[in-house]
């Protein structure tokens, strides 16, 4: 049953890693436009810029209807406790606008080095999520328990990952897919749980220069991101997609580029394929640089588009 308590994301969002690079001045000022410009969701990585919850409040107290979305706040960096207490006071605050995404790097018995840091041994993905998902659901209220309770997704590539987004949250976030994945996804899950799908773009008519843009952010997740790399096999692309640098077919798969009417064709074939939701993320030659300029041009092209998110209540 839809819940009205809980902010509809629309068929479009921002999905951007720049806050990151941004004073939070800067970050509230374009977080405000977000939101004028008719745009459903803001949704934003975690690296090592801003935690996740920090981030995640400093773009709640600056906007007023918009959801926010971590997408996705990594399990590897906080126990359980602190997520679900922090997921609890942002449900407080703002009730019904907080969307927490859940992810993470995870290896099977030994540190992990990642980008110089040491990660704590995880187990199996599916197995490390499912009990992460127990332990925060176990973690008694001392204080308020917001209503509505804010909703959660799983960051879900393979097929077990997105039934248990299914089984035990509101739904997926897959990041770095095709159509193809979304088609597959929708399957899998079945028709209830909501699939927020992230699309990279690029805004630029000049279609040389923008397909070596998307090549450069192709080539960076396949060849750094095992589980990106996996997933795309599995969706059937091989080695002469993937090795010596990604080809032009796995890239046009991956990344929408052209003049807007391109990459609305592209979001609405996500939204075709199943997705309740697409959360659009530019890129720019100055990838530390806030898009405003290109989220203003797209956003008359995607905000009408018509279809909102899964009418489903949360899990």
């Amino acid at each position: 049953m839809h819940d009205d308590t809980h902010a509809d994301l629309g068929p479009v969002g921002v999905w951007t890693f720049t806050f990151d690079a941004q004073p939070a001045g800067a970050v509230r000022d374009a977080a405000a436009e977000i939101e004028e410009l008719g745009y459903g969701a803001i949704w934003f990585g975690e690296a090592f810029g801003r935690e996740s919850f920090g981030q995640a409040w400093l773009l709640l107290s600056a906007t007023t209807r918009l959801t926010i979305a971590s997408g996705i706040a990594n399990i590897a960096f906080r126990d359980p406790i602190a997520a679900a207490t922090a997921t609890r006071t942002l449900g407080d605050a703002f009730p019904g606008r907080y969307l927490l995404g859940l992810g993470g790097h995870r290896v099977d018995d030994t540190v992990h080095d990642l980008d110089g840091y040491p990660m704590p041994a995880r187990g199996r993905a599916v197995h490390t999520m499912r009990a992460y998902l127990d332990s925060m659901d176990a973690v008694p209220a001392h204080g308020p328990r917001p209503e509505p309770a804010p909703r959660r997704v799983l960051a879900a590539l393979g097929p077990k990952m997105l039934e248990l987004a299914a089984e035990r949250t509101w739904g997926a976030h897959p990041y770095f897919v095709p159509v193809a994945h979304t088609r597959s996804a929708r399957q899998i899950m079945g028709p209830d749980a909501f699939l927020g799908v992230e699309l990279a773009v690029v805004l630029d008519t000049d279609v040389a220069r923008a397909r070596e843009l998307a090549t450069t952010h192709v080539a960076m997740y396949v060849q750094s991101a095992p589980h990106q790399q996996a997933n795309v096999r599995r969706l059937g692309f091989g080695d002469e997609d993937i090795v010596g640098g990604p080809s032009r077919r796995l890239v046009d798969a991956i990344v929408a580029y052209g003049d807007t009417d391109v990459l609305r064709q592209r979001v609405r074939e996500h939204l075709d394929a199943g997705a309740d939701h697409v959360c659009v993320q530019v890129l720019t030659a100055a990838p530390g640089e806030l898009p405003v300029r290109q989220w203003r041009e797209l956003a008359p092209a995607l905000t009408d588009l018509g279809k909102g998110a899964a009418a489903v209540a949360p899990r």
